[in-house]
């Protein structure tokens, strides 16, 4: 069953066009990674399906048009808040949603093990690795029950050896849970080793250069048998990437200012 449709979503801020036409989809449990130079509008495309900017096109989930906001939005930054424990950030989404501080914490509780959490409920933010934190970060997501996942480079400000196992820790995941989940990145080999399928933007105006599945079997982390098809997948992309952008902007995280 298709969870998400878009069909030419277009979004303009004043004379500059961002997203020239974007059609793509996601089935239900599938994983689905936005790849793109910087400054290409995929986080401006976030932004419409959270609602917090208006565009044209279409945007329908489970067949019907997009009303209300069926989303769990992890953002590139953790975005904890310093002066509340693990516990009560990773229980502060539900909270928002008009649940008791008790209930919430009851609701979290079971899940910190399975997240790595467990010991360190009454920690502060500051207190915490990286990678912790970015863990902290999508249980205070998933724990909501939205019906799909918007990740935004949730990985993008972790060093080399902290992000490679986090996406090894999500990968054992999803595969776990079986979320529902549209990602963006910059980093062709996270894509590669997540995603069902993988979107290409165009430099801005962005549209969608190229839509390529992944056939390998899962898990994909620890297999060496599969290192050669990654590649040779990874190669692929990488061309059509560059052959759209100026190489330096295929891995340079976001700022956040350049409506990425």
């Amino acid at each position: 069953m298709m969870r998400l449709e878009l069909r030419d979503v277009r979004k303009s801020f004043g004379t500059l066009e961002v997203l020239a036409g974007i059609s793509l989809h996601v089935a239900a449990s599938e994983f689905v990674s936005i790849l793109g130079p910087s400054g290409a509008g995929k986080s401006t495309l976030f932004q419409l399906l959270t609602g917090g900017l208006k565009g044209e096109g279409e945007m329908l989930f489970d067949g019907a048009p997009l009303d209300g906001r069926p989303f769990a939005f992890m953002p590139q930054r953790d975005a904890l808040m310093p002066w509340r424990r693990v516990i009560d950030n990773a229980a502060l989404g539900l909270e928002v949603q008009g649940m008791s501080r008790r209930a919430a914490r009851e609701r979290v509780t079971p899940l910190l093990a399975e997240f790595g959490l467990a010991g360190f409920e009454r920690a502060w933010p500051a207190e915490l690795s990286g990678g912790m934190r970015q863990r902290a970060a999508l249980l205070r997501t998933v724990v909501q029950e939205r019906n799909m996942l918007l990740l935004d480079e949730p990985f993008g400000a972790l060093d080399a050896l902290t992000r490679a196992s986090m996406q090894r820790w999500l990968e054992a995941m999803w595969q776990s849970h079986r979320w529902t989940a549209l990602l963006i990145t910059h980093d062709v080999r996270e894509a590669v080793l997540l995603s069902d399928r993988i979107y290409m933007f165009s430099a801005r105006p962005a549209r969608v250069v190229s839509e390529i599945a992944v056939p390998l079997p899962r898990p994909r982390t620890g297999r060496a048998d599969l290192a050669r098809e990654a590649a040779a997948i990874e190669a692929g992309i990488l061309d059509t990437l560059l052959g759209a952008a100026d190489p330096q902007t295929v891995s340079r995280p976001s700022n956040g200012d350049d409506h990425d």
